[in-house]
């Protein structure tokens, strides 16, 4: 027997191979392993899954005592699944299934309002299109669309043979947006299940054709549209924005928990409005600095980025020309292309 010595780590990182059944992603992208102890040359390790399928918890399970198995060092190993009863109801994720065509769905979330999520959505839909992949952006802020004005398309779009909507396109990247189909400035007064049925309708009912992402820009919070998205595919990553202030980063929190309880890994936090560059050259820091990649570093996740603020990126967006379609040599552009390339490392990471 090895006399390695047997590591937390090194448990996590075997766990890391052992995919959940029907999914590239693995457990621990996925946020099912909530503990790990290692005691000498024994490793136990509990897992929670939201699923009654005890199929599943028998499949996890065994991976996982394979993988643990096969570690340098261990002597013993203990695998605890935890799963709700079969008689608690239907699982809530059961309905989900791929858009057809898309190989990862990402959704930018952010806990707040007024962090300048949608214009982050915009601009790394365009850079990412820049950097080589077919992307689409999907609008679901039912209440308050800002994609449509963001990416300078205002036409409605037009139906398939196949009574599917076909995306609107700005920039290169596909569009669909509850904005394309309302008249100029008309209020949406929708309850929460017709937010439901145009969320699935724009997911299901859209031609969107052969993409690398669908990027969703989500709604602040944690309301009706993300529990829908959640519910009817699943999420490959979802990405936070935050401010540096503390107001926004208290929030952040809430979002990075709705996506593990719906089992969806969190590629990364963004801080966008970091910062300021007078004209003399003087750095203001307006909303203080440093905070998003400080919780990046608390809450264990990859820092995607800092976005500081220029006037090039609202005159962009006002304009319909996100900067990173418009000036994509800027600062400005690059420092949203920076972010795309962090994500591009951490779907591949996640795969």
């Amino acid at each position: 027997m090895s006399k390695e010595q047997l590591t937390e780590e090194a448990v996590r990182k075997a766990l890391s191979g052992v995919k959940f059944p029907g999914y590239s992603k693995d457990i621990v992208a996925f946020g099912l392993v909530r503990e790990i102890r290692v005691e000498g040359s024994k490793a136990r390790v509990e897992i929670e899954l939201s699923t009654s399928d005890r199929a599943i918890g028998s499949r996890i399970r065994a991976d996982s005592e394979k993988a643990l198995q096969a570690l340098p060092g261990v002597e013993e190993v203990e695998v605890h699944v935890r799963q709700p009863d079969p008689g608690q109801g239907p699982n809530p994720w059961a309905q989900q299934r791929r858009v057809e065509g898309v190989k990862r769905i990402l959704a930018i979330a952010s806990g707040k309002g007024g962090v300048g999520k949608s214009t982050v959505a915009a601009n790394l839909s365009c850079a990412l299109r820049r950097l080589g992949s077919r992307v689409g952006l999907l609008d679901c802020d039912i209440y308050g669309p800002t994609i449509p004005l963001m990416m300078g398309v205002h036409k409605r779009p037009q139906v398939s043979e196949k009574d599917a909507l076909l995306p609107l396109e700005g920039h290169g990247v596909k569009l669909m947006s509850i904005g394309f189909l309302v008249d100029g400035d008309q209020p949406v007064i929708w309850r929460g299940p017709l937010i439901n049925k145009a969320i699935r309708q724009f997911l299901f009912g859209v031609e969107w054709g052969e993409l690398d992402f669908l990027l969703v820009d989500l709604p602040p919070g944690t309301g009706d549209a993300q529990l829908t998205l959640c519910q009817a595919v699943p999420l490959d990553g979802g990405i936070i924005v935050t401010t540096p202030q503390e107001a926004s980063l208290g929030v952040v929190r809430k979002g990075i928990a709705m996506f593990e309880k719906v089992q969806t890994p969190v590629l990364g936090i963004i801080e966008n409005m970091s910062y300021y560059t007078a004209p003399n050259g003087e750095r203001v820091e307006i909303f203080g600095y440093g905070g998003g990649r400080r919780e990046a570093e608390r809450q264990g996740l990859r820092f995607l980025g800092e976005i500081p603020i220029f006037v090039e990126i609202r005159e962009g967006g006002d304009a319909g020309a996100p900067v990173t379609a418009g000036k994509p040599d800027s600062p400005a552009a690059k420092a949203f292309e920076n972010a795309a390339k962090e994500i591009l490392k951490a779907v591949g990471e996640a795969s």
